[in-house]
């Protein structure tokens, strides 16, 4: 990267921070900016900074980021408390997800008949996890109640690394579908989807035993004590790679265990995630907005916008509503949960590793698809999170009693950890 492009892109992130605390709960987010920013200095705008998605550093950043916010988004889940008290999301992610894939698969054989079953079933595996960060006044709203920005909170930091293994395996069955030479690739993703969690636990729970010894014995100090969680989720990704295992699903596995066997609060990796974290997460929206959105609107097609627009309401709102059946909660709440699925961080990060790794059919216009959909959801999710929010509030305020202000224990969001307020 060329010094003027440097110097661009940290004069954008100093002018951002000034303004940060202005922004902060307004209806422009943090994603909007930087998509914004990185559009108009990247080749689809002015051409000021020259950012290009082959680039090797991009993908390395793609892959540090996802390694991090799988590892740190499963360490922030309490799995004790999930059952006791977050039945919601558990029916969104045990039912709610496999249907949106599967309704974003019928959809993609319809707009696309070329796609081959396999992709469009890849396409609706990509566009299935949700990232509540492009609705963060959702999440962090109190007025807002608990048990539903809880929900919506717990339900993006599980279904990225559940929707991986799927993300996997379609892309090794729609690579073989169209290259005999690959059938080999079947089994290898099988195997990646068996090691990788195996390799995960292991390393997870020794990892956090060991953690939790040294830290009672006092051998180890506090910004130590941060490090060896960060280099455990790279620890967890580079083992199981070795074996033969995908390090991906080894590292969200490896948080989740590790969050939940560990005596000792990880506030550190909650505080990295809230600051060196936020600013490679911000970093991939602003690579996003240079090199991933003009391809897409360059490739653009009236049926993508279509297939985004379906993704984003029916595809995502009509499983939710299935999975929430019998909860008794109210419809505006049905819908609330429905609309905000923002699709963001994961999407990207997805789809860029996968076309590295697979050679597709229609791998451009899984990309176009893509980033049609996030770009959308960045913006749509991002101004309506505030207003609705507090139109909803005003909704659930006038119920009275009602399931959806039933009391529960709130979990850390991906920024922060929240005080407890069970208003």
């Amino acid at each position: 990267m060329q010094l003027v492009s440097l110097a661009i892109i940290a004069a954008g992130f100093i002018s951002f921070s000034l303004l940060s605390g202005r922004i902060r709960g307004s209806i422009i987010t943090a994603p909007m900016v930087f998509i914004t920013f990185g559009f108009m200095i990247g080749h689809g705008g002015f051409g000021l900074a020259d950012i290009d998605l082959d680039h090797g550093a991009i993908h390395i950043i793609a892959e540090i980021t996802l390694i991090l916010v799988l590892f740190s988004d499963a360490a922030r889940i309490n799995i004790a408390q999930l059952k006791k008290d977050h039945n919601l999301p558990v029916r969104m992610l045990a039912l709610g997800l496999p249907l949106v894939m599967i309704a974003g698969t019928l959809t993609a054989t319809q707009l696309f008949p070329a796609f081959p079953m396999w992709e469009a079933a890849l396409l609706a595996a990509i566009l299935a996890p949700t990232d509540a960060a492009l609705g963060q006044a959702v999440v962090s709203a109190p007025a807002v109640p608990v048990r539903i920005r809880q929900a919506i909170n717990v339900e993006s930091g599980l279904n990225d690394g559940i929707a991986l293994p799927a993300v996997l395996l379609f892309a090794a069955l729609a690579s073989a579908q169209h290259d005999s030479s690959t059938n080999d690739w079947v089994l290898f993703a099988i195997l990646q989807v068996t090691l990788g969690p195996l390799v995960g636990i292991l390393i997870g729970y020794f990892g956090g035993q060991l953690l939790d010894a040294a830290i009672e014995k006092n051998w180890v100090s506090t910004p130590f004590q941060g490090i060896s969680i960060l280099s455990l989720a790279f620890f967890a990704y580079s083992m199981a790679e070795i074996v033969g295992g995908n390090g991906f699903i080894a590292t969200f596995v490896a948080g989740l265990v590790f969050g939940n066997s560990i005596r000792n609060p990880c506030v550190f990796l909650f505080k990295f995630m809230e600051s060196d974290g936020e600013l490679l997460i911000l970093i991939t929206f602003l690579v996003f907005g240079a090199a991933m959105l003009p391809e897409g609107v360059e490739l653009f097609k009236p049926t993508y916008l279509i297939y985004a627009l379906l993704s984003l309401t029916l595809i995502r709102i009509i499983p939710v509503a299935i999975s929430l059946t019998g909860t008794g909660i109210r419809l505006p709440t049905y819908l609330f949960l429905g609309w905000f699925g923002p699709r963001g961080l994961a999407s990207i990060l997805f789809v860029l590793l996968i076309l590295e790794e697979v050679d597709l059919m229609h791998g451009s216009e899984i990309l176009a698809i893509t980033v049609i959909t996030v770009a959308l959801s960045a913006f749509l999710h991002g101004l309506s999170a505030a207003p609705l929010a507090k139109m909803y509030s005003k909704l659930i305020s006038d119920m009275g009693e009602c399931q959806e202000i039933k009391k529960v224990q709130e979990m850390p969001l991906r920024d922060g950890i929240l005080k407890n307020n069970n208003k």
